[in-house]
């Protein structure tokens, strides 16, 4: 979403306001045109003989967003059977959707396998199982490299202490479950966490895979992960992807020289392709000061959109009803019965009962995060592309809050008695 005479436009001059008028709030609304803007970024950025983007779902599944990435040709990374499955209903190709689970039963991963995609595993113990049963599946193996990266704690994967991988020092173990089983290892894969910032960190850990990956003699790609940090304030630090792109590929180019054939350089990106292309839009129910604070409480909550009290993650607030008002102070808050803060102490145009407000980088784990906590129903989500709107998830219903429970005959029975 951009300023444009000060006012706030989706791509071809889509004005939100008009949005909320026709779908109602709260309402997440996401735009093709910045989804296709950033993944031709990425594909720009890396100059290696084959290159494969697959797009990590599980930060917007909406299956017109898969659509999309399918049309930008884009490949799927998977974290859950369920996952699988809708990739394969929109029509994904098997061999294009890679399902790298963590801590899952053997008996989803049989439902994987059964599906035909392509099978990554990081728990030696599955490893092994894997290998007693399916020696002529090809399989990827995920690496913990020891690195600690990432912009939180919750959301660095590849450090010593994470469930995610198998350590690097357990590489001699692996090595014996292969060579005893007869598993062919098509794949390695590696992810140390999200918002990274420093290509040096990427550089770090593609060393530590490279080297790993001179034992292995069938590889037909390498997947590093992703983990790409996007802007979520003026003049906010990113990961500058040109320059990542320049120094992973002179790697890898020169580690397939020596290795014998052009293997697949993959990524598995998610918050990088979807972040900046979605906003939330909110009213405002109530404004209320305090001795000290001024809130400006929504009529949405951490149902809808966890991630500033889960990662205390920052999101910029704009009031697009005020675009020429005069700033003041406000803690905006939501209309859940816990301490549901989404900013303390922002800088917003005033704001009057009623006004819209728009959370931006709303695309990557809000809207996928959701529930229906205090009973809540779910917000509509609209896709804007070439100047139309598409309602792409209609908002929940109390059809849909009740739909899958069922009222045992035992309580019917005591409410007559009584």
């Amino acid at each position: 979403m951009e300023l444009k005479d000060q006012q706030y436009r989706l791509s071809g001059d889509v004005d939100p306001l008009d949005l909320c008028e026709t779908y109602g709030c709260p309402l997440y609304v996401y735009d093709t045109a910045i989804i296709k803007r950033q993944y031709e970024k990425i594909v720009n950025a890396f100059s290696v003989p084959k290159l494969r983007i697959n797009y990590a779902c599980k930060a917007l599944t909406n299956i017109n967003i898969l659509k999309y990435f399918k049309h930008l040709g884009a490949g799927l990374d998977t974290v859950s059977i369920q996952e699988v499955m809708i990739g394969l209903s929109v029509g994904f190709n098997p061999e294009d959707i890679i399902y790298t689970p963590n801590c899952v039963s053997f008996e989803e991963i049989e439902m994987a396998i059964a599906k035909g995609v392509k099978i990554n595993i990081d728990n030696i113990s599955i490893l092994e199982q894997f290998g007693q049963q399916y020696q002529d599946v090809p399989v990827c193996i995920r690496i913990n490299p020891h690195i600690m990266a990432g912009g939180s704690s919750k959301i660095s994967t590849g450090h010593i202490d994470s469930k995610f991988g198998i350590s690097i020092h357990q590489m001699p173990l692996v090595h014996r479950v292969v060579e005893a089983t007869g598993i062919k290892v098509e794949g390695l894969h590696m992810h140390t966490g999200s918002d990274i910032l420093d290509a040096g960190v990427f550089l770090q850990g593609a060393e530590i895979l490279l080297n790993v990956a001179n034992d292995f003699e069938d590889l037909a790609y390498i997947d590093f992960g992703s983990g790409f940090k996007v802007a979520y304030k003026a003049n906010d630090i990113e990961t500058d992807i040109e320059e990542l792109g320049q120094k992973i590929s002179a790697r890898f180019k020169r580690f397939c020289e020596n290795y014998g054939r052009d293997l697949t350089l993959m990524f598995e990106p998610g918050k990088f392709l979807v972040s900046e292309a979605g906003s939330f839009l909110v009213k405002v129910n109530v404004v209320k000061q305090t001795t000290s604070t001024v809130f400006a409480g929504i009529d949405s909550g951490l149902n809808h959109l966890i991630r500033p009290m889960f990662y205390d993650a920052h999101h910029d607030i704009f009031n697009l009803s005020k675009p020429k008002a005069k700033p003041r102070i406000y803690t905006i808050v939501g209309y859940i019965c816990e301490t549901d803060t989404f900013g303390v102490n922002r800088k917003i145009n005033e704001i009057q009962e009623g006004d819209i407000l728009c959370f931006a980088n709303a695309g990557a784990y809000c809207s996928t995060m959701g529930s229906n906590y205090n009973s809540r129903f779910r917000p509509a989500e609209v896709l804007v592309h070439e100047g139309q709107s598409h309602l792409i998830r209609r908002r929940e219903t109390m059809e849909d809050i009740l739909k899958n429970q069922i009222e045992a005959p035992l309580f019917k029975e005591a409410l007559v008695n009584t």
